[in-house]
């Protein structure tokens, strides 16, 4: 198993694989200055890779790393880690190369899209519905039925009311308390969340 991206990321996917008794046989960085990361060695191309996980925290790269990987290098198959101590239902659906964090709830019917982060302590209710490349971070909470579009990030915190619909590529704001639909490219932000301003528009 690889990882690709030697961050701090990067290393708590590791910490996920080894508990879990998978060796990392290495991480890949575009940076041709690491030699070695966490006690693991940093490769510069995926040519040796069969298996890797793309371990980069931004979305937007993240996505652009996995479409390279899909063109160059098409023998490479994507892994998906979920921690011991998160509590995933098994009628839950997680996407390949997706990364569930320690402490997390997924409950019944939730689907995971590919490429997302599930981050420390988040709670996702049943039937949620997670778009590719979204990034749920630490301690949010999505009530039942709440949709998130491709590329989403949900600020540390955050609570998302059931039923509601966040739209692709936008930012919620850390600790924001969402009540309404959020259109597709905006940061919102607030207890009550209100549109701040339009984003990411070349992405939608």
């Amino acid at each position: 198993m690889y990882l690709y991206g030697a961050s701090g990321h990067g290393k708590v996917v590791a910490d996920i694989l080894r508990s879990k008794g998978i060796v990392v046989d290495g991480f890949i960085d575009d940076n041709a200055d690491l030699v070695s990361v966490y006690g693991i060695p940093v490769f510069h191309t995926a040519e040796m890779a069969d298996e890797l996980i793309v371990s980069i925290g931004g979305n937007q790269l993240r996505r652009q790393i996995v479409q390279r990987l899909v063109t160059d290098f098409p023998h490479v198959a994507f892994a998906s880690a979920v921690h011991s101590s998160s509590i995933v239902s098994p009628s839950a659906i997680i996407g390949k190369g997706t990364v569930v964090m320690g402490g997390t709830v997924i409950n019944a019917e939730a689907c995971i899209g590919n490429h997302c982060i599930v981050n420390t302590g988040a709670s996702i209710d049943h039937e949620c519905i997670l778009g590719d490349y979204v990034d749920i971070a630490p301690h949010s909470t999505l009530c039942g039925n709440v949709r998130v579009g491709e590329g989403s990030w949900i600020g540390a915190g955050s609570t998302i009311i059931q039923g509601v619909t966040i739209g692709k590529w936008c930012i919620i704001g850390a600790g924001s308390v969402v009540t309404k639909d959020i259109p597709d490219g905006y940061l919102a932000v607030g207890n009550r969340c209100k549109l701040y301003k339009k984003i990411n528009q070349n992405l939608l």
